[in-house]
Formats: C-alpha cells, sequence, structure tokens
C-alpha cells in the first residue's frame, strides 16, 4: 500500500510517487485529517490545509489510481470529517474528474451523527466519558456544534466490497483505512493494522523527515516498510521511534474493534532503506466501540501581536501584567462591560508562553520578550473592544523606572487587532459501544 503524505494537502514528491506506483501497489491514499490542529476546524466546518494544495495532491493520486486501476482512499475528509469536510472533498474530486476526463465509482462514508442517536445511546447508557469529561448528557449535546463517530476499517472493507475506487470517509481512525483493504485482502489483523500505524502519517518512519510517501509491504506475519524517494531511509531506529506516537501507552494501541499490542516487536533491517517489523499482536475487544468527538461553540476570540526588549519592564513584567489586567478591567467596566462578560490572557514568550504556569525554567534567559493579549467575549464587538483597551494598555502604561516616553511595545503588524471569529472547545469525547461497526456510518455511491 502507498500513502502519499501524512496529510492531505501537505504535499509531497511526484518523483516519488512515480516510483511508488511503479512498485504496483494494491492501494493509493492519504489520512486527510486530525484533531491535532484543534477544535475550530471541526466547529467551523473549514480545513486546515488550503483548496489549492489539497486540490494538487489529489489530482495526482486519482490519475495515479485510475491509470492503475486500484483504489485511492482517504480518511477524515477535509481536516476534521465532518459532513461540511467530507462534501467539500467530494466536490474537489468531481471538479478534478470533470478537468481530467477521469470515470470512476466513488463511496462517501458520512461520519457525523445525529444528535437524537446520540440522545438515545446516552440515555441508554451505552456511552463512556474519555479524557476526564462528565458523562453525555441530554444539555451536552445540545450544546454541540457538530458531532462525528470515529469509523474503523469495516466501512471501508464495505464500500470495496461494492467496487468503489474512490473513497473519501468522513472521521476514521488514522490506521483504519489502511488495515481495511489488508485484512479484507486475507492479512491477519495484527500486521494489517501495524501497517496503517506506519501509512498514516507518509515518510514519518523514515529519515530525515518531510511530508512525503512511504510504501508497505504487508504479509500475514510482518510488514516491510521503505520510502520510494531514493534521499529517504527507512532505519530501525526511525520506524520504531513512530510507532510510539499519539498514544498514552508506547506499546498498547487501543483501536476500534480490538487492541493493537507492540511489545515484542521486532525492527529488522533488509536493506539500508527498508526495514521489516514483525511480533505484533492484535486482540479483540469483548465490546466493540466508537470514539465520538464533538465540539462547541465558547464565544468569539481576538488577538493582537507585540513585543519588548526594554531591560527595565522585563525585569518587573509580572508585576507590570498584573497591573495592566486590573487596568482592563476598570477600563472595560467604565464602559458596560462586566469582568463576567470576557476573559483575557496574556501569553508571554520568552518567559512562559509555552508551558504557562507548568513551566519549570522560572528566570527570564532572554533580552527580549513577545506577548500575544487574547480576548474571548460571547460576541465579537466585546471581544474586539476589550482587546482593543488591552492593547492600548499594554502600549503606554507607565513602570517603575520607565525611560521611554512613547510606547513599550513593537507591534509587527498593522492593522494591531486580529478578529478571529467564533471560539470552539472540545466538548464530546466519549465511546459508544455498537453491535454493527458499519451502522453510524451510512454510505453513498455515485458515478463520477
Amino acid at each position: 500500500m502507498l500513502s502519499t503524505s501524512g496529510i492531505l494537502g501537505y504535499g509531497y514528491a511526484e518523483e516519488s510517487l512515480r516510483i511508488g506506483m511503479s512498485w504496483e501497489p494494491h492501494v493509493i491514499g492519504c489520512d486527510g485529517g486530525s484533531t491535532d490542529p484543534g477544535p475550530y476546524y471541526l466547529g467551523s466546518g473549514k480545513s486546515f490545509t488550503s483548496r489549492l494544495s489539497v486540490k494538487r495532491d489529489l489530482r495526482l493520486m486519482l490519475q495515479a489510481a485510475t491509470a492503475a486501476g486500484i483504489p485511492c482512499i482517504i480518511g477524515t475528509s477535509g481536516g476534521a470529517g465532518g459532513e461540511p469536510h467530507l462534501q467539500a472533498t467530494a466536490e474537489l474530486v468531481r471538479e478534478i474528474a470533470r478537468e481530467d476526463n477521469l470515470s470512476f465509482k466513488m463511496a462517501l462514508i458520512h461520519s457525523e451523527q445525529p444528535k437524537d442517536d446520540l440522545l438515545s445511546w446516552a440515555n441508554a447508557g451505552l456511552t463512556r466519558p474519555l479524557a476526564g469529561l462528565p458523562p453525555l448528557d441530554a444539555e451536552r449535546i445540545a450544546r454541540a456544534e457538530r458531532v462525528v463517530g470515529m469509523m474503523g476499517p469495516e466501512p471501508f472493507m464495505k464500500a470495496l466490497d461494492n467496487g468503489a475506487q474512490v473513497i473519501l470517509a468522513g472521521r476514521s481512525s488514522d490506521p483504519a483505512q489502511w488495515a481495511g483493504p489488508a485484512i479484507r485482502a486475507g492479512m491477519a489483523p495484527a500486521p494489517s493494522w501495524y501497517a496503517g500505524k506506519m501509512l498514516e502519517c507518509g515518510a514519518e518512519p523514515t529519515v530525515p523527515k518531510e511530508p512525503d510517501c512511504i510504501f508497505l509491504r504487508v504479509r500475514n506475519d510482518h510488514v516491510v516498510c521503505e520510502p520510494p524517494n531514493p534521499i529517504r531511509r527507512s532505519t530501525p531506529l526511525a520506524v520504531a521511534n513512530f510507532a510510539l506516537h499519539e498514544n498514552s501507552s508506547p506499546i498498547h494501541h487501543v483501536e476500534p474493534g480490538g487492541l493493537l499490542d507492540t511489545s515484542a516487536c521486532r525492527f529488522i533491517p533488509v536493506s539500508d532503506r527498508a526495514v521489516k517489523v514483525d511480533g505484533m499482536t492484535w486482540t479483540p475487544a469483548e465490546q466493540y466501540t466508537i470514539k465520538l468527538e464533538g465540539v462547541e461553540k465558547v464565544g468569539y476570540r481576538a488577538i493582537t501581536i507585540c513585543a519588548t526588549r526594554d531591560p527595565v519592564l522585563i525585569s518587573q513584567i509580572d508585576s507590570y501584567l498584573e497591573t495592566h489586567r486590573a487596568k482592563v478591567q476598570m477600563k472595560a467596566e467604565s464602559f458596560g462591560v462586566p469582568r463576567d462578560a470576557y476573559s483575557m490572557h496574556v501569553h508571554c514568550y520568552g518567559k512562559n508562553g509555552v508551558m504557562g504556569p507548568r513551566e519549570p525554567v522560572t528566570e527570564i534567559r532572554g533580552h527580549e520578550l513577545s506577548f500575544v493579549v487574547e480576548v474571548v467575549a460571547q460576541d465579537q464587538d466585546t471581544a474586539n473592544a476589550v482587546l482593543a483597551m488591552a492593547r492600548t494598555s499594554m502600549l503606554h502604561a507607565d513602570f517603575p523606572g520607565r525611560l521611554c516616553k512613547e510606547g513599550n511595545m513593537a507591534f509587527p503588524f498593522s492593522p494591531s487587532d486580529i478578529d478571529m471569529g467564533a471560539m470552539y472547545r472540545f466538548s464530546v469525547f466519549h465511546t459508544v459501544a455498537v453491535q454493527d461497526p458499519c451502522a453510524m456510518f451510512p454510505i453513498e455511491y455515485e458515478m463520477v
């Protein structure tokens, strides 16, 4: 199987695709999304990759797949896998087919879940919370902007059984789009799932790392990982290192329908560019569960970015920011904006902007600090108004020992205030127990 990149739209070398296709894969594909960019994209229905770059990647893949007569599979379409993301990707595929005179049967696997169904599952006691969230209830479901289910391999297998050559899926487990075709072809679940773990992020299990293609040969008791691009190599260290990612356990990977155990894996070089991996095991779950992902809108955000290299100000930055917060609150209240109508955060880069209160290095070691001032309110006008007050205060407020008589801050952009729009947070991270792994994921077929 040939994976073109870690995310559709991240790009890959055309030469890598050409070489990979010369190795005669049975499947070509790419994972289309992730929760890594945060909740905004699922809530807004937008993609975190550009339409231009996604179209370029898709066009080359569709041309290669149709020429070779093999399936082309995209998981988590559009970045988040909701219905708007799936439809936008489908429209791109139709557009490419019209422009390039391509014909194929396409399957759209829907993953956005109706709220009535969510409520009935919650009431029936079929859902369980993850990540320390409370149980799923009617209020949480009602507040959700969008909820998707993370499908396993079975919907992909069903679409292939029904003759689909191009498969666009909503939200799916990253390895599932690869495990499905391999299991359907008769391979054992353990190496099939392990292959999916390697394929989901493209050339990540290689050196040097960069968005590019990876090729997996799946056998009944092992896989062989090799990059088509001659400038890259899969090494035992690169492959073993990549197998650790995105899980609370480095060896136990919970997936829809079971557990992939990599504790006994061996990483054996078969050439200076390819690695054989064996020893993985698969334990089916007693109860098949589907993960649910959902977001809710919590307000509207505005930010400004500024910086200082004034050593007198830097030496007292904590007290300066404390005074700044008090002044903003006083100003906002004088304009009729109560304290509970907004929240303000000043992210101080060069001090603890990355880790906040968890930062173990307490002293400032640099000569300059950068600030991202963030205001969130229930409407955009309020967020913008409070941010304008915060920006003015950061710029002009006095402090002991101040020598400059103009602005304290350098602003890299004009306009300085950036309207960020709606802000979302993950509110549904739950599982639901199911009897049929395909029931939540209706499949729509069309001739393109």
